[in-house]
């Protein structure tokens, strides 16, 4: 791998609070139990963070999971343009290691709602948004 491109990549220090973990966790799971091969958790680059890429066949899949306590408003809408424009630069140099020709991709967003003292309810939305450019 070329060092400029080792170099736009930084570990992941601070994470925030437990839940969006705890929901990444459970999202990983979720996802290994539909068949999908996690490649990666918590890509990070100067462009921004993916919390998943997974393969779903010969499909590569750049997940954003959302975790809250609450449905409203819904994580889903929380995937707001920016957010899907971070995602998409993000994903488009994660894509850029592959050459030509790339792989097909998409972008799923899982949806976890945890209410405190209850199990985690997951929704999953596969192709939920287009690359943004």
């Amino acid at each position: 791998m070329a060092r400029w491109f080792q170099q736009l990549f930084k570990p992941v220090t601070d994470r925030g609070d437990a839940m969006g973990p705890r929901g990444e966790n459970v999202a990983a799971r979720y996802l290994r139990n539909l068949g999908y091969k996690i490649i990666v958790r918590n890509f990070r680059c100067e462009l921004g963070e993916i919390d998943i890429v997974a393969k779903d066949g010969k499909t590569l899949v750049f997940v954003e999971v959302k975790t809250r306590a609450y449905d409203e408003p819904t994580p889903e809408e929380q995937v707001n343009n920016v957010k899907r424009h971070q995602l998409t630069k993000a994903a488009k140099l994660y894509l850029s290691r592959y050459g030509i020709p790339q792989p097909p991709a998409r972008f799923d967003v899982v949806a976890i709602i945890w209410p405190e003292g209850r199990e985690p309810q997951i929704r999953h939305t596969p192709h939920a948004f287009e690359a943004t450019f």
